[in-house]
């Protein structure tokens, strides 16, 4: 499947100093947290619809493949949203780990930004390639000491 292209003179691709500069300004419009409920919610969105676009839709394939098939498509070789570099089961939850977000991209260490639309992105995307509903959380991030950020999905 081709990837159409959408800007002609530019390329599909923008700077992540201007996808922050959104981040940062609608949390100074709707506050941290209602920027969080956006910004997952857009990433969920957009999740669901690059499985669609991938024909992943309902494909379920191993937890451990996942990772790859994301990384893939969110990548170095995709749009570059986000490394992501491992996926995998801990009892009923699903585990994927990501690096190098857009999130978290120019952040100092210690910084308490959450990738938001990163994990809402990998949610969707979750979502639709299992057809089941989870919780998703961020429960490591690279910017307070994790390895990776690491998001948490248990199962509704």
């Amino acid at each position: 499947m081709t990837a159409p292209t959408y800007r002609s003179q530019l390329g599909d691709f923008s700077s992540v100093v201007c996808f922050k500069a959104v981040i940062v300004g609608v949390e100074d419009t709707l506050g941290v947290d209602g920027a969080a409920v956006v910004f997952t919610r857009a990433g969920k969105v957009r999740g669901h619809n690059l499985v669609r676009e991938l024909g992943l839709t309902g494909s379920n394939p191993p937890t451990e493949q996942i990772a790859s098939l994301l990384n893939a498509a969110i990548g170095h070789d995709g749009t570059r949203l986000a490394a992501v570099t491992r996926s995998y089961d801990d009892g009923e939850n699903v585990i994927i780990e990501t690096q190098d977000t857009v999130c978290s991209a120019g952040e100092s260490q210690g910084s308490d930004r959450r990738c938001t639309f990163t994990l809402g992105a990998v949610w969707g995307a979750l979502e639709a390639i299992t057809g089941r509903t989870y919780l998703g959380e961020q429960t490591e991030s690279v910017l307070r000491g994790g390895n990776s950020d690491k998001f948490v999905f248990s199962p509704l």
